[in-house]
């Protein structure tokens, strides 16, 4: 039986995550069939895991904020020759219980078991805290 991987990746220069929805609907972001995007220099060895109900999950200014499921890895062969992977994602933004993550570079790996929560449709609905209010609510542990 194949296990579930997500990803996580920093939303570099995001201000927050109606920033990164705007950023995804540009057509830059989008591949030909409309659905959002994320390219990246590596194609992850766990491609089985995160084919099997992997998704993405945002960090902004510091702060896991939201996910997004993972459609499809698909091969972009950039200007350069150089074979990249596109994280092909479904448009759907998941808010997810805002959690405090350290800096990293490029993706990393994501246990289900360390994944947030997704947020109840009731804070679902509400606005969005501004990034820095989030991330000192969920430092104290108050989500």
């Amino acid at each position: 039986m194949t296990k579930i991987t997500h990803l996580i990746k920093l939303s570099v220069g995001t201000e927050g995550l109606s920033d990164l929805a705007r950023w995804q609907k540009s057509f830059s972001a989008r591949m030909p069939d409309g659905l959002p995007r994320h390219v990246t220099r590596m194609w992850p060895k766990k491609e089985a895991e995160i084919l099997n109900g992997g998704s993405i999950y945002w960090v902004i200014k510091g702060v896991i904020t939201a996910r997004q499921k993972i459609m499809r890895l698909d091969e972009v062969i950039g200007d350069d020759g150089i074979r990249r992977c596109a994280i092909v994602l479904d448009p759907e933004l998941i808010r997810v219980e805002p959690t405090q993550k350290r800096a990293f570079q490029g993706w990393r790996y994501l246990k289900p078991e360390d994944a947030p929560a997704d947020l109840g449709v009731a804070k679902e609905d509400e606005d969005e805290l501004p990034p820095s209010l989030s991330a000192a609510l969920a430092e104290i542990g108050v989500r």
